[in-house]
């Protein structure tokens, strides 16, 4: 009988003094214990029953941890068992089968021993944490001084997304690690209208030629390795321009047609908006309502000749209200959450804030496949890029995507590639 490797390298260390009371007992003992936390990927994980550490044994309970790692795990009422479903480490199928009160269980019917049985409490199943964690490719270690069990997600394919913009082209080889790049290089002036020139400070603007390469190569250079490609508009509405082109009609209708055409015509895949500041100065209804209208109008237009529209949208726990997730989600492919810039945006952001981020976004109905967690390499590092990833994983957000090209420290490549990988990477 062979296991996973994962399985094999973790559980007999953790599980060799695992020994099981009663579960009255367990219950008794559980009680008097301080209370035991859950960590994963260096964020708390909130559970529905806390977990049991009896004497050595970690037991709990599965759905909590199995939906954090993307595992799909079912309770089988008439044979008392857990069916939990999901892929190793190595992206292999695995195929967990574990029994109420049983010491053994099958990793893709294969049976195991353990010593320690699952057992019920407050209506929910509590597995061995090493078992079931290990089964799936996770790393877990019991931190005792701290009551805490810390576990690492294992690394999960994602969309991945990469803007490029200011100072970015010596990193241009790392598009080949991205499903999409984003290509900062057109704005909304002051006067409303899309601009390709340093009208607003802004510096996302059209690239001059440096010899032979030119915007329009680095775009099909892009293009040629199979990674996607978005024309990035970015429009900050601190002068009231952005709503004045949402709401004055021929301005709308040419900056539309303004964006079709640089997409159309220089082979970008999709236009991305980054409007920004929406919902502050404005009535945030008023400004839901245009910015609906205008992402409407512009997938109306550019759908037939297959361009994507999506938005990087400010996050719902932010200054700006201006923007309607769940009508957003409707029409455009993706939606970026900037879930950054609470308070210096210098520094590593609160992991809190960005949890908070992601939950009301889901809470809109917007589906999670059409979510991406932005992530400010400009404020995190190579210790906390991947709490931010874990949050993504944790709550099965499509993708990530990161500001920007250009910033990647080597560290901090590191950290990414053992959490993430793109989709068909």
């Amino acid at each position: 009988m062979k296991l996973p490797i994962p399985v094999q390298k973790w559980l007999p260390a953790i599980l060799a003094t695992a020994m099981l009371l009663p579960v009255g007992a367990q219950g008794a003992a559980a009680a008097a214990a301080p209370a035991v936390t859950i960590v994963l990927d260096d964020v708390k994980l909130p559970v529905s029953v806390p977990p049991i550490n009896s004497q050595g044994t970690i037991l709990l309970p599965f759905r909590s941890l199995s939906e954090a790692l993307g595992v799909n795990a079912v309770w089988v009422p008439a044979t008392k068992s857990v069916v939990a479903k999901g892929k190793d480490a190595a992206g292999r199928a695995v195929e967990v089968h574990l029994t109420l009160g049983r010491k053994t269980a099958t990793i893709n019917g294969v049976k195991y021993a353990l010593n320690a049985a699952p057992v019920m409490s407050r209506d929910s199943v509590l597995v061995p944490l090493a078992f079931f964690s290990q089964a799936f490719g996770a790393k877990a270690a019991w931190d005792g001084p701290a009551k805490t069990v810390r576990v690492v997600s294992p690394q999960r394919e994602m969309r991945l997304l990469g803007f490029y913009a200011i100072s970015s082209f010596d990193q241009l080889p790392l598009a080949d690690r991205l499903n999409d790049v984003a290509f900062g290089w057109a704005q909304v002036g002051y006067d409303g209208a899309i601009s390709l020139t340093d009208a607003t400070g802004s510096k996302w603007l059209w690239p001059k030629p440096a010899g032979e390469v030119t915007p329009e190569s680095i775009v099909a250079q892009v293009n040629a390795k199979g990674s996607g490609s978005y024309l990035a508009v970015l429009g900050k509405d601190g002068q009231g321009q952005l709503m004045k082109m949402l709401t004055d009609k021929a301005l709308r209708d040419a900056s539309i047609d303004r964006l079709h055409a640089l997409a159309k015509d220089n082979a970008f895949g999709g236009i991305m908006l980054d409007f920004e500041g929406l919902g502050w100065q404005d009535d945030p209804v008023m400004a839901q309502s245009a910015l609906n209208a205008y992402v409407k109008q512009l997938v109306s237009a550019v759908k037939p000749d297959g361009i994507k529209v999506s938005l990087a949208v400010p996050p719902l726990n932010g200054e700006y209200k201006g923007y309607d997730y769940a009508a957003l989600a409707k029409w455009a492919n993706e939606l970026v959450i900037m879930a950054y810039d609470y308070g210096d945006n210098k520094k590593p952001q609160p992991n809190a804030k960005v949890e908070e981020a992601i939950g009301k976004a889901i809470a809109t109905g917007a589906p999670k496949s059409k979510l991406l967690l932005a992530i400010n390499l400009d404020a995190e590092n190579e210790t906390t890029v991947d709490d931010k990833l874990g949050l993504a994983k944790r709550y099965g957000l499509g993708g990530a995507a990161f500001w920007r090209l250009g910033i990647f420290t080597d560290a901090e490549r590191t950290a990414i590639d053992r959490s993430v990988k793109k989709i068909g990477g």
